[in-house]
């Protein structure tokens, strides 16, 4: 009797354990799958956002994270592959955002749910399904508070004034054309200086595609012609800032008391240091912690079949759609917020 239920007692040890191992296998069979396009690795604000959606995981799905290179086409082929794979749900920061019309008929079709983010789709577009989401901040806003720390600075400092004339003279870099925020960026600092009473000039402006080499090239171009009338310089992101600044100091500018006021916007960890340094006036906060956190939670509750909602996410979803991210402004004096 003794040995049987020793046996017994063998025999429902290992039925336990096989049980335990069966459904470890389930588990690991149920972790969803998230395919994840970023335009291009080598952006630095994207990168960020990037890292973010990593850490969010934290090894809940299986991401795959491709570079499209900032290149539609090569999206496309991804976005094709995802679509054979069939993930469960996708994030995309599309490299043409006239192209998320054709990337939703293909997710719909594939019944793939699709999170767009940084990069916003047409209006029109967000409304052909009711799987598709967007995360991101407003560009208008991020233009009002760039504008509004020359505005504070420029009051502060009426000398800064280099023709004396109390007219503003602008140069301007902004990104690739037809990006909205490039478009949106631009126009609301206009907009922030007309509404603050500041008379103003843009006396140089040029794309240089969110890129801090060329920002620096354009910049270098800008001072030959205008070197002694430039006031300040306005960026539409922190590499075309940081490259600015770097033109500035290869003049001469930025030290023994030859200043140009710089200001862009993102907040990325070079252009922190660059505004703690002094180099440059201050930036605006595009909080890549929460863009990326934002784009996972929501790319992960639709991988399971669910609609995002503020209670499973932790954001608020306005308008059944998007998730916008609040921008603040970073100068020396509340650095600490940034970094």
């Amino acid at each position: 009797m003794k040995k049987y239920r020793m046996l017994l007692t063998i025999v429902l040890l290992i039925a336990f354990v096989v049980t335990l191992a069966g459904c470890g296998q389930q588990t690991a069979s149920d972790k969803k799958t998230i395919g994840v396009a970023i335009y291009k690795f080598d952006d630095t604000f994207m990168t960020g956002v990037r890292n973010n959606i990593e850490k969010a995981n934290n090894g809940q799905a299986d991401l795959k994270i491709v570079d499209s290179q900032n290149a539609q086409p090569t999206q496309n082929d991804q976005i094709n592959q995802f679509v054979t794979e069939k993930v469960n749900a996708m994030a995309i920061n599309p490299v043409d955002r006239t192209a998320a019309s054709t990337i939703i008929d293909k997710a719909k079709k594939a019944n793939i749910p699709v999170v767009f983010l940084n990069r916003e789709p047409l209006p029109e577009d967000m409304t052909k399904w009711d799987k598709v989401y967007y995360v991101g901040a407003k560009a208008e806003e991020s233009g009002t508070l760039e504008a509004q720390i020359v505005i504070d600075y420029f009051k502060a400092h009426p000398e800064a004034y280099r023709s004396k004339d109390n007219v503003m003279h602008i140069a301007l870099l902004r990104g690739e054309p037809g990006h909205q925020d490039a478009e949106l960026r631009t126009k609301a600092i206009q907009d922030a200086f007309k509404a603050a009473g500041m008379k103003f000039e843009i006396i140089d402006n040029d794309t240089a595609h969110w890129n801090r080499q060329e920002a620096q090239d354009k910049m270098a171009a800008f001072l030959a012609k205008d070197g002694d009338k430039i006031d300040v310089v306005i960026a539409n992101n922190d590499d075309m800032a940081l490259g600015a600044i770097e033109a500035l100091k290869a003049k001469g500018f930025l030290k023994d008391g030859k200043y140009i006021p710089v200001v862009g916007i993102d907040a990325t960890a070079p252009a922190v240091k660059a505004v703690q340094d002094g180099l440059m006036l201050g930036t605006v906060l595009n909080d890549a912690v929460n863009q990326g956190a934002a784009t996972f939670k929501l790319a992960y509750v639709l991988a399971q079949g669910q609609t995002p909602t503020k209670e499973n996410t932790g954001y608020t979803i306005t308008d059944g759609k998007y998730v916008w991210i609040a921008y603040k402004k970073i100068t020396k004096e509340n650095i600490k917020e940034a970094q």
